[in-house]
């Protein structure tokens, strides 16, 4: 599979919502209340704007969507985590048509060595407390549990990271 990853537009907003839509029926189909609420787009918007939501593309059509930012949720990861040694994944979603492909696992790939090239130490992300499935995956990627924090207010907060690859000098 010939995959292109590059950063998503702002005029793409409409592809990135419907990618995360889809991942939202599919999760409720499965049972799980993951992202069963309306995609973010405030934030999603100021995120394209500043160049840190990518499209992975086969044929010129996006299959799959994540953000990669600097961004460390200060109610998940603290002083003693050092924040700024990581690059942070956010909101990825493949398509269904595409599920199987090992599409997440390039996207990750793909990211780490992001962080390797910005001189980070780590990739990271904060996955669905709820969802063992997602914890599996994620893994079988390479990530180890960090802890779970367990706020009232938020779905998410089962901490994950993995080592970025050594990047050559």
């Amino acid at each position: 599979m010939d995959l292109h990853i590059r950063a998503a537009r702002p005029d793409e907003l409409s592809q990135v919502e419907h990618l995360l839509r889809e991942a939202s029926a599919w999760l409720a189909s499965r049972g799980i209340d993951q992202w069963q609420f309306p995609p973010h787009r405030d934030r999603i918007t100021a995120a394209l704007e500043r160049g840190e939501v990518f499209l992975a593309l086969v044929d010129d059509q996006p299959i799959a969507t994540l953000q990669v930012d600097a961004h460390a949720d200060p109610e998940f990861w603290t002083a003693e985590d050092e924040p700024a040694g990581a690059l942070y994944v956010h909101r990825m979603a493949v398509s269904r048509h595409c599920a199987g492909a090992g599409i997440g696992s390039m996207l990750l790939d793909w990211a780490a060595e992001r962080a390797a090239a910005a001189g980070k130490a780590w990739l990271r992300l904060d996955a669905w407390k709820d969802n063992p499935g997602l914890h599996r995956y994620y893994e079988a990627e390479g990530f180890v549990l960090v802890r779970v924090i367990d706020l009232p207010h938020r779905g998410s907060g089962a901490l994950f990271q993995r080592p970025a690859p050594p990047h050559p000098a």
